[in-house]
C-alpha cells in the first residue's frame, strides 16, 4: 500500500508538478529577457496602435539595431511612466519640424503613418547616447516636441513593439 503511494506521489510530481513549474520558470525567463506584453492606454499612436490594443515587445539589448520608424517602448523619468512612440531621431540627428513636416538632417521624412499632421514647428539637435520620439497621432500626443527634456537616454528604452496580439481581428506584425 504505502508503495502504491509513493509511485502515485512520484508520478504527480513527474507528470505535473515538474511540468507546470518548469513552464512558469521559462516564462519568467522569456518575460525578463526576450519578449514582454503591453497594454496601450493613450490614442497618441493611432491609426497604428489603438486603445487597448495589446502587443508583445522584444527587449533591446544592442541599441545599433535601431531604426528610425521603430516603434520603441522607454522609460520617461519626467513622467514616471513607461511610454510608446515612433523613434524619430538617433544620436547625432537634426531634427527640424516645419508646419508638421519632419526633416531629419535636412531631408524631408515620409510619414505615410501619420493620419492628420499639426502645424508645429521646432527645432531639436538629439545628443549622444539619446532618441527623440513622435506619435503617429501628432495631434493627440504629447511626445518629445513637448517635454521638459526632449530626449530619451538608451538606458531607459526597454524594447520594440514587433506583434499586435489583441484584438484577434488586428492580429499580427506591428509597422
Amino acid at each position: 500500500m504505502a508503495s502504491d503511494t509513493n509511485l502515485n506521489i512520484k508520478k504527480l510530481i513527474y507528470d505535473w508538478i515538474i511540468p507546470i513549474v518548469s513552464a512558469v520558470v521559462i516564462a519568467i525567463i522569456i518575460n525578463k529577457f526576450f519578449i514582454f506584453k503591453i497594454f496601450i492606454p493613450s490614442g497618441s499612436m493611432i491609426p497604428t496602435i489603438n486603445i487597448d490594443d495589446r502587443l508583445f515587445v522584444s527587449r533591446i539589448y544592442n541599441y545599433n539595431n535601431l531604426d528610425r520608424g521603430d516603434i520603441i517602448v522607454f522609460y520617461s523619468n519626467e513622467f514616471q511612466e513607461s511610454m510608446i512612440k515612433r523613434l524619430i531621431g538617433l544620436p547625432g540627428d537634426i531634427v527640424e519640424i516645419k508646419n508638421g513636416v519632419v526633416y531629419v538632417n535636412k531631408e524631408e521624412l515620409i510619414e505615410d503613418y501619420v493620419i492628420e499632421k499639426d502645424d508645429y514647428s521646432g527645432y531639436f539637435e538629439v545628443p549622444e547616447g539619446k532618441y527623440f520620439f513622435l506619435g503617429d497621432n501628432r495631434k493627440n500626443s504629447k511626445d518629445s516636441r513637448y517635454w521638459e527634456n526632449p530626449y530619451i537616454s538608451e538606458k531607459d528604452i526597454e524594447g520594440k513593439a514587433q506583434i499586435r496580439v489583441y484584438p484577434f481581428k488586428d492580429f499580427g506584425k506591428v509597422k
